[in-house]
């Protein structure tokens, strides 16, 4: 698809690499939807796309409330005459061990069961509840063709304190399979970037110890930026013949 021709919805389009991939797509002429519970962020994404061929409109989303997912998808559909597109990049974190024992004390600390249902509500299950309220918008108005991105993570192979974490963004990279199995005779295509250690706000709130030892680990030598994860997405949103796979842009790093 062109991206002039998108009316795509971005979700977690506050900061980060949703702001970046709204500009970016503004930039080039499409008409892009940013939802996110950081309001303040939301406007400040707007005012950056104001002078670009495109539009940008946003408001307020809470992707783990099912109530608030249709809505949005509603207002949307609404805002930009259509709706063909879709990247699912909301995401939160709330890392540790799933049980950890205190050296010094020989306490042991387990993950809370909030730490866990934060960051499936979020990445998962808020993801989800997008695309299949998205696909069946398209769905009802005859739209095709169409594309959904779903950023996934190079941590969904396992990594060391992030149990949750790791099952949502593994869980999205096998439903990008699914999902374009499913969603093939509506010519509905998804896809997935699953990106390595990116320089965004959330990374910045990371342990700084384990920051550092994964940016040493990096065989390219440095952390990524979100314009290495927005060439990866708009070779997805752009290549018709891509469907049912994740690419993996993470600067070699392994976990």
């Amino acid at each position: 698809m062109k991206l002039e021709d998108l009316k795509i919805i971005i979700s977690g389009g506050a900061q980060g690499m949703g702001r970046h991939f709204a500009l970016r797509l503004a930039e080039a002429g499409a008409q892009v939807a940013v939802g996110d519970v950081n309001e303040v962020g939301l406007a400040e994404t707007v005012e950056a796309a104001k002078s670009f061929k495109g539009k940008v409109h946003a408001r307020r989303l809470n992707v783990a409330d099912e109530a608030d997912v249709a809505s949005f998808v509603s207002w949307a559909h609404g805002a930009m005459g259509g709706l063909n597109a879709l990247v699912n990049n909301a995401g939160i974190l709330r890392d540790g061990l799933l049980v950890k024992k205190d050296k010094e004390t020989g306490a042991v600390k387990t993950l809370t069961k909030e730490q866990w249902d934060a960051v499936i509500g979020v990445n998962l299950t808020g993801a989800t509840m997008l695309t299949r309220d998205v696909v069946a918008k398209m769905v009802e108005t005859n739209q095709r063709p169409g594309v959904i991105v779903n950023i996934s993570s190079i941590a969904r192979h396992g990594n060391r304190g992030q149990s949750n974490y790791t099952a949502a963004k593994a869980a999205l990279a096998a439903n990008t399979v699914t999902w374009a199995k499913e969603f093939a005779p509506f010519g509905i295509r998804v896809g997935g970037v699953a990106p390595g250690m990116i320089e965004t706000p959330m990374t910045q709130g990371m342990n700084q110890k384990a920051r550092d030892a994964l940016v040493a680990a990096i065989p390219v030598g440095r952390i990524g930026v979100p314009e290495d994860i927005w060439v990866a997405v708009k070779f997805v949103l752009e290549c018709d013949y891509f469907d049912a796979r994740v690419i993996d842009v993470d600067g070699g790093l392994s976990m």
